[in-house]
């Protein structure tokens, strides 16, 4: 029986040699992911309230990136909670202040082919870029993942989008995903697995393909899924895991899909979602608005892959008079690599304020969030009204090509200008 990618993965996790989209199945989770603020605080009343302990602590990682650096007692309390728990249930697989939680997973070497995983934050279909079935979960889900090891899953079909040819400088994963988003809609995934195919996307580095399978969450899919290779071999080999199997986690020719749809990479241009939503999306050049701040930070925007675009962009120049431009580097590995290339520098030199490696402004959290009617593009995921900052704040996406170009400009600018 021919079988997608994301078939395979469920029927290994249910233990059955196939399934069919739209059973209902039971499936072993082989990881559990969460942080500060969807982990302990949520979970331990829950644990007491049942008599319960973990199913397996070493089946799962524990990261604080949303309470950190803690600036105020609720989020030292949080993070004493957070710490404590970790201790008291032997977490191993604990790390504190590394950064966001969906990169320090990939870059602690916990996330790779074949496996089942769930995560206590909505964009952890960012592991589905390693050809991994993982997804986001509520607190009350996550509580019978911690207890049982099990969770119950409505097989999904899948949509095979497929990107032919190669993307131009200065375009990348984030303006795909804002492309989507906006020819379909945020519901456009249908809560279904997606996959991401074709010759740009067996190009991408990994961090850009786990923007696409981040951003999913946004496309409205379930879970984004990228076929094992050799360039996901390479990246977990470096990130400590060992050889992996990427032989059996791809579609096999024929498997049957709910959609299948073809996309020209070589004329995908740098794209700008208007605030409130990122399907507001549209071609940089349809853009003037001038900005306040530009903030390059996120698990979908501040990644190395995203901090050396920046870079490019800024070398040799300064940010605009009028203009903020903030960068919170996704975790501490990358912080500390951009540093050793000397992107780190450019960045700083062209006027650029480094913010701690959290989730910062991105959720809501810290002393950087927007103020009264700030006018902000962003590299981030979302830009929902009030998000960010107060309500009058507006928050417009681009990629790190387009928030760096734009921090230059003093205004929302297309980055092939300066690249070119």
């Amino acid at each position: 029986m021919q079988q997608t990618l994301a078939q395979k993965l469920v029927a290994k996790a249910a233990r059955r040699t196939s399934v069919e989209p739209g059973e209902i199945v039971t499936c072993r989770v082989d990881l559990a992911m969460f942080h500060d603020s969807s982990g302990p605080r949520r979970l331990q009343p829950m644990l007491e309230q049942l008599q319960a302990r973990v199913w397996d602590p070493q089946r799962i990682v524990l990261v604080t990136d949303h309470y950190v650096p803690a600036d105020d007692p609720e989020s030292r309390q949080i993070l004493d909670l957070t710490r404590a728990w970790a201790r008291d249930h032997g977490i191993r697989h604990f790390y504190d202040g590394q950064g966001i939680c969906h990169v320090v997973l990939s870059q602690q070497g916990h996330v790779r082919p074949g496996l089942f995983a769930v995560g206590g934050d909505s964009h952890s279909s960012t592991g589905g870029a390693f050809g991994a079935y993982m997804f986001g979960v509520g607190a009350t889900e996550m509580l019978g993942v911690v207890v049982t090891g099990e969770i119950w899953l409505k097989v999904p079909h899948t949509l095979l989008l497929q990107w032919d040819g190669r993307f131009s400088d200065g375009v990348c994963a984030k303006d795909v995903m804002l492309y989507l988003c906006a020819r379909f809609g945020m519901n456009g995934g249908q809560y279904q697995a997606v996959e991401y195919a074709g010759e740009a996307v067996r190009h991408m580095e990994m961090q850009e393909r786990m923007t696409l399978a981040n951003m999913t969450a946004e496309f409205g899919g379930q879970v984004g899924l990228v076929a094992a290779d050799e360039i996901t071999r390479a990246y977990l080999r470096n990130a400590g895991a060992g050889d992996v199997d990427i032989e059996d986690w791809h579609s096999d020719e024929g498997a049957a899909y709910l959609a299948r749809h073809r996309f020209d990479a070589d004329v995908l241009t740098p794209q700008v979602a208007a605030p409130f939503s990122p399907a507001n999306s549209a071609n940089v050049t349809e853009y003037s608005e001038t900005i306040d701040i530009a903030y390059i930070g996120a698990c979908t925007g501040a990644k190395l892959v995203d901090l050396r675009a920046a870079a490019r962009v800024l070398r040799g120049r300064r940010v605009a008079p009028s203009t903020q431009l903030l960068v919170a580097p996704a975790s501490q590995q990358d912080l500390r690599q951009a540093t050793e290339e000397g992107v780190l520098r450019t960045l700083i030199d062209a006027g650029a304020r480094i913010l701690p490696t959290a989730c910062g402004v991105c959720a809501g959290y810290g002393a950087d969030r927007f103020a009264e009617h700030t006018r902000v593009i962003s590299t981030t995921a979302r830009n929902f009204k009030g998000r960010m900052g107060v309500a009058s704040s507006q928050v417009f996406l681009g990629s790190p090509y387009t928030v760096a170009a734009s921090a230059l400009a003093g205004r929302i600018a297309d980055p092939r200008e300066v690249l070119s």
